[in-house]
């Protein structure tokens, strides 16, 4: 496993054989991975080069701190900005959400403890999310006058539907995970302490795949969600495309009908 920091508060680990697996750590544990504008700057610079790395096939997203995955924005850095701070801070902030939920790979977040505002929105802006019994998420922005900035007012509703994000978002309500897993706020629940052990599994499952074809399932999945069916197709259509004549494809279907493992291309 090879490790690489990315500024004080952001950790990225490499897993397995050819470092397919990409785990993205949140690691400022002394404000509880309280994102500030340095590790929101840091979140984004990491997420650009998983991005650009052909030979990263999933991303995990954790936490390095035991009781807590992310309890949101800093908000004794945010009480000391004047409203040109905040102005100037915003690009900042937006990058390291965006940037998780651009990532053109799958994503997994791994959710323990608190997961609150901007914390649960890095969680939503993966693809999957792994929580154990000890986590409890919630949007509480309106409690404190703002709104969920992060992406928490889009893609809430596309996990739970839109009159349920809203009590969800008007209530600031904290959920806690059996909660959380009944209404989809997370995908999958599992023991206290084994949601890192858990997404990491899973995520080297996903990595066996073809990474030509994982790269094209979420680019059709994520631009074709909310289109009507036809447009829908058509987006598919084309994902369909840029694999059909690629050489996973070939080594896909030779190592099926070789009944051998499938030595990826990538290409």
């Amino acid at each position: 496993m090879s490790e690489e920091r990315y500024g004080e508060f952001v950790l990225v680990r490499r897993h397995g054989d050819g470092g397919h697996v990409a785990e993205l750590a949140l690691d400022r544990p002394k404000a509880m991975n309280a994102v500030s504008t340095e590790m929101a700057r840091s979140v984004g610079a990491a997420c650009a080069a998983l991005g650009a790395d052909s030979g990263v096939r999933v991303v995990v997203l954790t936490s390095t701190h035991e009781r807590a995955f992310c309890v949101g924005a800093d908000l004794k850095e945010r009480n000391s900005f004047s409203d040109a701070d905040l102005v100037r801070q915003r690009p900042v902030a937006r990058g390291a959400y965006t940037g998780v939920l651009e990532l053109p790979v799958p994503t997994i977040a791994a959710v323990h403890g608190f997961a609150l505002g901007g914390g649960f929105e890095l969680a939503l802006s993966c693809d999957l999310i792994v929580a154990d019994e000890t986590a409890v998420v919630g949007l509480p922005e309106v409690s404190v006058g703002v709104i969920p900035g992060g992406g928490g007012t889009q893609l809430l509703p596309r996990r739970v539907g839109a009159a349920r994000a809203a009590e969800l978002i008007f209530s600031a309500r904290r959920v806690e995970a059996a909660e959380a897993r009944e209404l989809g706020l997370v995908d999958d629940l599992v023991a206290p302490g084994t949601d890192r052990e858990a997404a990491l599994a899973l995520a080297a499952r996903i990595a066996g795949n073809s990474p030509v074809g994982l790269r094209a399932a979420k680019r059709a999945l994520r631009l074709g969600h909310g289109l009507d069916l036809r447009a829908g197709l058509e987006v598919e259509d084309a994902a369909w495309r840029s694999v059909a004549f690629s050489g996973d494809r070939a080594e896909g279907v030779a190592a099926f009908n070789e009944k051998r493992k499938p030595e990826w291309p990538g290409e």
